[in-house]
């Protein structure tokens, strides 16, 4: 399929990535959404917390809502996507990862960019219920590469009929090499600040996997994927990380329908992060760059955003 083509034009202070990106992620409030916690879980003896809101009409349609690095179900990214979902008669299963509903998971691993178990298990869950024939999914960021790996590496269950992917760092390799520029130091710092304080917590748990020494080496992401990440989730270190959990190397098996939206000025991907020779060798695969968006930032009129509007569009198109 050829490059879709995209109109997202932004008011003026919006066509700056980190501006929109940065707004998105701090100021900006969604109201008028009621989530409900449900826990699952998990067969290692752990659990993960999914977030619930509901179609005003009885339906026989959800979508699953995946975050990005250190989100969670509340942000607005999130919740706004699932307003509109279910505006337009979806239930919405926004699901936290390991770590990420507030409380400390029970387990030394967590979550990382090629969890796909986990995402299988609350899809699981959801198909056992008996209410949905048909599932959607929507990832942001990592969590995009979580729905893409996932759709490309799985026997997919006849329920899920399609997803879209928002700002995906396909390959993590490249976008870790972005996010290590001057140009992110600020996020690199959230990330990085928020990261440890879960890895502190972790030592205290289980002193044995890891020292405070240890700890108080890691002075980049990078650094933290080596000593945690690949350590706790079985890979060799963080480039054998990068390399088995990155969604770029599946795309090419992805069977249903789905659109990646990836933002042009999005300072947190690589080149190898828009997947144009792909997606023109793949009948079902949608690959629409906009101009703008910054890294999940795609302010529009009415507090709805654009990335919200293509995706109720778009699985509207195959959903009928």
């Amino acid at each position: 399929m050829p490059l879709v083509p995209s109109n997202y034009n932004p008011p003026h202070l919006f066509k700056n990535g980190h501006f929109s990106t940065i707004y998105s992620g701090l100021i900006r409030q969604v109201k008028g959404i009621s989530q409900e916690r449900e826990r699952i879980q998990t067969p290692d003896n752990d659990f993960i917390d999914i977030d619930w809101s509901y179609s005003v009409k009885k339906t026989e349609k959800a979508v699953v809502i995946l975050h990005g690095l250190e989100g969670n179900a509340q942000r607005p990214y999130i919740t706004g996507s699932a307003k509109i979902f279910n505006e337009n008669n979806f239930d919405a299963v926004s699901i936290n990862y390991r770590s990420c509903s507030g409380l400390p998971n029970k387990t030394f691993k967590s979550y990382h960019s090629g969890a796909t178990n986990d995402v299988e298990l609350v899809i699981h869950h959801l198909i056992k219920k008996g209410t949905y024939k048909t599932i959607v999914l929507n990832g942001f960021s990592l969590g995009g590469n979580l729905v893409l790996k996932y759709l490309g590496t799985h026997n997919i269950p006849k329920e899920i009929k399609t997803a879209v992917a928002v700002s995906v760092p396909c390959d993590l390799y490249g976008s870790m090499l972005e996010i290590h520029k001057l140009k992110n130091t600020i996020y690199a710092k959230r990330f990085k600040k928020t990261l440890l304080k879960k890895l502190r917590q972790k030592q205290v748990a289980f002193p044995g996997q890891v020292s405070l020494e240890e700890i108080d080496s890691i002075k980049t992401l990078k650094d933290f994927d080596d000593l945690y990440t690949s350590r706790a989730h079985g890979f060799y270190d963080a480039l054998d990380y990068y390399d088995k959990s990155s969604s770029v190397n599946n795309l090419k098996n992805i069977e249903v329908p789905c659109l990646i939206l990836n933002a042009q000025n999005d300072s947190f991907l690589s080149p190898s992060c828009y997947p144009s020779e792909i997606s023109k060798n793949k009948d079902n695969l949608y690959l629409e760059i906009p101009k703008y968006g910054g890294h999940v930032g795609f302010f529009d009129r009415d507090n709805v955003y654009y990335n919200e509007k293509r995706a109720i569009a778009f699985v509207k198109s195959i959903v009928k």
